[in-house]
């Protein structure tokens, strides 16, 4: 859901902006499915490392579509004025990382844990992922025409 809003705000955006073709559109589309299948893997691949691998694909997918809604939010913002894209966007990277170290740190703890000698790599895994938010959604923020 909050992936064909992110498309529509998109679309609508670069109708505002006088940059709308169909080719505009599509690469909007592409970046988004580029990026929610980059945020797949990485969370995917953060949580096999840790010994955790048996959460569910499609949670990871629902998990990994969260960023979306903030995005969608903060190019909405952009449309009305475009220096409140710049104060939106941190927030709204900075409170999915955190949903996203909140959700990850419950599924890593809801299984069959082992019991290591290292368990701050767990937290650097999470803050790692957390970080990655802010490129990821500032990138898919990035309106181009």
């Amino acid at each position: 859901m909050a992936f064909g809003t992110y498309i529509v705000i998109a679309g609508y955006a670069l109708g505002v902006l006088g940059r709308f073709t169909p080719e505009a559109l599509t690469l909007q589309f592409t970046r988004g499915l580029v990026g929610w299948f980059l945020q797949v893997v990485l969370i995917k691949g953060l949580l096999y490392s840790l010994g955790s691998g048996e959460a569910p694909l499609l949670d990871i997918v629902a998990y990994a579509g969260y960023g979306f809604a903030g995005t969608s939010l903060a190019m909405l913002a952009r449309i009305f004025w475009s220096y409140l894209y710049y104060f939106i966007m941190p927030w709204f990277c900075l409170c999915t990382g955190v949903f996203l170290v909140k959700t990850m740190k419950r599924v890593l703890l809801g299984g069959p844990r082992s019991y290591e000698r290292h368990p701050s790599r767990n937290h650097y895994f999470l803050l790692f992922l957390a970080v990655v938010q802010f490129p990821m959604l500032f990138w898919l923020g990035n309106i181009s025409g």
